[in-house]
């Protein structure tokens, strides 16, 4: 078994350089493993600026993304910047990315949001680009969305071969690529798109959908498979510690089968991979459960402090 290893977000939308430092620092001094923010075009500070002040503010804290949309840079642009953000650092950077999800996004900027078959080709085009800009030499690329002659990325990133890639997805396609591509794989539900804005389909949220998923990666990754690290994060609610768990899983089922029309039960919640509720002995024994259930070793558990004595009881055990 891995040791356990937590992640932390900025959930409080901190908007200049000190309050970004007095985070970092305060996650750090958590136990936390990495400081990782989303990458979206809404109200939130772009995530490369971000964590280079968190990494700045820091000595041991890694940074990460989690995750980049692929579809709003090009990948040989981007792999300066990680590059740049890894050097700077001290060699402290975690590369999450993923195919893009958000379609209002997308539509908001003048971007065709593609069938999610070509979203992920796109995506596996582009870890191909990541991967050769890092390698310092240079070298050719004639893909169907990405075309680069006699390139060499520079700078080097200080981890090699890369620093470490992160590759997150529902379905089975794109936990294909990450079995096959990533150094840790993320387990996450399944969205889809309604009138409403972007949902969650309940049954990718339960353990056994979980049980899937894992099943998929250990298929694609065949011999590579004991050295991925597997990552959960909670969907749909914060964790809240608390010792009305059932009763706040009741809510939240009743919530989720309101917005989707397809029902969850409190029962599946608790038990659900996505879902961090409970007493603090109660969120450790699941956490213990799931990583001996499916392997998984990595959580992001939101709000460093509302999350800090489970990280405490568990980081690095």
């Amino acid at each position: 078994m891995r040791p356990f290893r937590f992640l932390a977000d900025d959930i409080g939308g901190r908007r200049d350089a000190a309050g970004i430092g007095e985070h970092a620092r305060l996650t750090e001094s958590l136990g936390y493993s990495a400081l990782v923010i989303p990458d979206h075009l809404v109200d939130q500070l772009a995530p490369l600026p971000y964590l280079a002040v968190a990494a700045a503010a820091t000595e041991r804290l890694r940074i990460g993304t989690f995750v980049l949309n692929n579809d709003l840079r090009h990948p040989a642009v981007l792999a300066q910047d990680l590059a740049t953000l890894d050097a700077m650092s001290g060699g402290r950077l975690e590369i999450g990315i993923g195919a893009g999800w958000n379609v209002a996004e997308y539509r908001a900027i003048g971007i065709s949001f593609e069938p999610a078959a070509r979203r992920s080709a796109r995506l596996a085009e582009a870890v191909t680009v990541l991967k050769g800009c890092f390698a310092g030499q240079a070298f050719d690329f004639a893909g169907e969305h990405y075309r680069l002659t006699g390139h060499e990325g520079r700078p080097l990133p200080v981890q090699q071969p890369h620093p470490p890639l992160l590759i997150g997805g529902g379905g089975r396609r794109t936990l294909t690529l990450a079995a096959r591509e990533a150094d840790i794989v993320g387990l996450a539900p399944r969205i889809s798109w309604g009138g409403g804005g972007p949902m969650v389909d309940p049954a990718s949220l339960t353990v056994e959908a979980a049980d899937e998923k894992v099943a998929w990666v250990r298929e694609a990754a065949g011999d590579r498979f004991a050295s991925l690290e597997l990552n959960l994060y909670p969907s749909q609610f914060p964790p809240l510690i608390t010792d009305r768990a059932r009763a706040e899983a009741t809510d939240r089922a009743a919530a989720i089968t309101a917005r989707t029309g397809r029902q969850i039960t409190a029962d599946a919640l608790l038990d659900s991979p996505h879902q961090f509720l409970g007493t603090v002995d109660a969120i450790c024994d699941k956490l213990i459960g799931l990583r001996e259930r499916l392997g998984v070793s990595s959580f992001m558990l939101g709000d460093a402090v509302e999350m800090a004595p489970i990280v405490e009881r568990l980081a690095g055990r």
